[in-house]
C-alpha cells in the first residue's frame, strides 16, 4: 500500500470511527436515554420513544445525502469530509449536555430528537463520501480491501462506544451512572471530532477528482445527471444494502437491549458481548475484503445473505436458550455472517458508479436504504416482538431481508479488479448539459 494511499485510508477510518463512535453509543445508552428524556411510567413506551428519535436521525440521512454527495461531485471529495465530521461531532457533544425531561419536560426529548436530526444530516455525507475517497485512491488489485477500511472503521467505532460504556459500568456505582455517568461517552465525542477534523483538513483530493477538474468535465448538476444516467445502479444500492443495514443494526444496536429487555440478562453481559461481537467482525471484515478482491464480489455478498437466510433462526434460537455463554456465541455468529457481507457490500456498491457522480449515485442509493432499513431496525424489531409476544420475531425480519438482497445481487455484473469508470460516455454526458 503507498503513502498516499495509507494517508487516504487513515484520514476516512479515523473520521469514520469517530462517527460511528457517536452513533453507536446512543444504541448503547437507549435504556438510559429512554429514562431521562421521556415521562415514567411506561417503560417499553419509552424505549420505543427512544429508538423512534434513533430512527428519526436516519429520515435526515438522505438529505444530507442529497445536499452533501452533489457537493462532494462538484467541489471536492475532502472538503466536504472535513465539514461532516465536524457537524456530527457539535450534535454529539451537545446531546451529553442536554436537560432532561426532569428539568424542562417536554422540550428535552424535542431537543433530542433537533440534534439526532442533525447528527443523521451530517452522516448523509460520511460513509459514501468516505467509500468513495477510498475508491478513488485504491490499487484496481487490493480495491475492495482499501475501500472496506470504512466498513471495518465503523466497526471499529461501535467496538469503541461499546468499551467505553462498559468501562463506566464497571467504575461507576449504578446511582453515579444515572446521574451523569451516561453524559460522559457523549462529550468525549468532541475531543475526537477535533483530531478527526484536523487529519481530514491534511488530506489531498482524490487522483480521479483531480483528473476530472483538470479535463473540466466536472459534473455542472450531478445529483440530476446520477438520477438519469445511474438510476439503475442506486437501485441496485437500495437493494444490496437492505440486508447490510437490518444485519448491522440487528448485530451492533438492537442485541445490546434485547440482552437487557427481552432476555433479561444484565447490563454487563450485553456490553460484553457486544465487545466480543464487535471484535469478531474486526478480525474478519478485512481479510474477507482481501477475499473479494481475488473471488470476487458476486460470490461473497452470495455467501452473506444466503448463511442469514439458513443460520439466522436457529442463531437466534441459541439467543433464546437461557444460557449467556450460548447468547454471547449466537451474538457472534451473527456478527461472522454480517462480516462475509460488510466486507464486500461498500466496494461492490461504490463500483456502480462513474466517477462524475460517483458520490452523488453512492450516497442516495445507500442512505435512502439506510433511512428505511438501517435506523429503523431496532424499533421494528422491538416492535414485532413485543407486538407477536414471540423472542424469535427478530430472525424473521433478518431472514426476509437476506432473500430480498440475495435476489438484487444476482443482477449485478462483477467488477472486481476492473477500472472505474470516469463518465458515463460522452452522449450521456452532453445530454444531461
Amino acid at each position: 500500500m503507498s503513502s498516499d494511499v495509507r494517508k487516504a485510508v487513515t484520514g476516512a477510518s479515523i473520521g469514520n470511527a469517530v462517527e460511528w463512535f457517536d452513533f453507536a453509543i446512543y444504541g448503547f445508552l437507549a435504556t438510559f436515554i429512554a429514562a431521562k428524556f421521556f415521562p415514567a411510567g411506561n417503560d417499553t413506551a419509552a424505549l420505543l420513544n427512544t429508538f423512534a428519535i434513533f430512527a428519526a436521525a436516519f429520515f435526515m440521512r438522505p438529505l444530507g445525502g442529497f445536499v452533501f454527495g452533489p457537493l462532494g461531485d462538484r467541489i471536492g471529495r475532502q472538503r466536504v469530509l472535513a465539514v461532516v465530521i465536524l457537524l456530527m461531532s457539535a450534535a454529539t457533544v451537545l446531546i451529553g449536555l442536554l436537560p432532561t425531561y426532569a428539568t424542562i419536560g417536554v422540550a428535552a426529548p424535542l431537543l433530542l430528537l433537533l440534534l439526532r436530526c442533525l447528527q443523521g444530516f451530517s452522516a448523509g455525507g460520511e460513509y459514501g463520501g468516505g467509500a468513495v475517497y477510498l475508491a478513488e485512491f485504491a490499487d484496481e488489485r487490493r480495491r475492495g480491501l482499501t475501500i472496506t477500511f470504512m466498513a471495518w472503521s465503523g466497526v471499529l467505532g461501535f467496538l469503541l462506544g461499546s468499551i467505553t460504556v462498559t468501562v463506566l459500568q464497571a467504575l461507576l456505582p449504578a446511582a453515579a451512572m444515572d446521574s451523569y455517568g451516561w453524559r460522559i461517552p457523549f462529550l468525549i465525542a468532541g475531543p475526537l471530532g477535533l483530531v478527526g477534523l484536523y487529519i481530514r483538513m491534511r488530506l489531498d483530493d482524490t487522483p480521479q477528482f483531480a483528473e476530472l477538474s483538470r479535463s473540466e468535465q466536472v459534473a455542472e448538476s450531478p445529483l440530476r445527471e446520477a438520477v438519469v444516467t445511474s438510476w439503475r445502479p442506486i437501485l441496485q444500492v437500495i437493494g444490496l444494502f437492505i440486508v447490510f443495514n437490518i444485519g448491522y443494526y440487528v448485530v451492533f444496536t438492537f442485541l445490546p437491549t434485547y440482552f437487557i429487555k427481552t432476555l433479561e440478562f444484565s447490563r454487563t453481559d450485553a456490553f460484553v458481548s457486544m465487545t466480543l461481537a464487535s471484535l469478531v467482525a474486526l478480525v474478519l471484515i478485512l481479510p474477507l475484503a482481501a477475499l473479494s478482491d481475488r473471488v470476487g464480489r458476486r460470490p461473497m455478498l452470495i455467501a452473506g445473505s444466503a448463511a442469514f437466510i439458513v443460520f439466522g433462526y436457529p442463531l437466534f434460537l441459541l439467543l433464546n436458550s437461557g444460557s449467556v455463554v450460548a447468547a454471547v456465541a449466537a451474538h457472534c455468529g451473527l456478527a461472522a455472517i454480517e462480516s462475509i457481507y460488510v466486507s464486500t457490500a461498500v466496494s461492490a456498491g461504490v463500483e456502480l458508479f462513474a466517477t462524475r457522480v460517483r458520490y452523488s449515485g453512492f450516497s442516495i442509493g445507500y442512505n435512502i436504504c439506510v433511512a428505511g432499513f438501517g435506523g429503523t431496525t431496532p424499533y421494528i424489531v422491538t416492535w414485532l416482538t413485543a407486538a407477536s409476544g414471540d423472542n424469535l420475531a427478530p430472525a424473521w425480519y433478518l431472514i426476509a431481508a437476506a432473500v430480498i438482497s440475495l435476489i438484487v445481487v444476482l443482477t449485478l455484473t462483477e467488477s472486481a479488479g476492473r477500472p472505474l469508470a470516469q463518465t458515463q460516455g460522452r452522449q450521456q454526458a452532453a445530454a444531461i448539459q
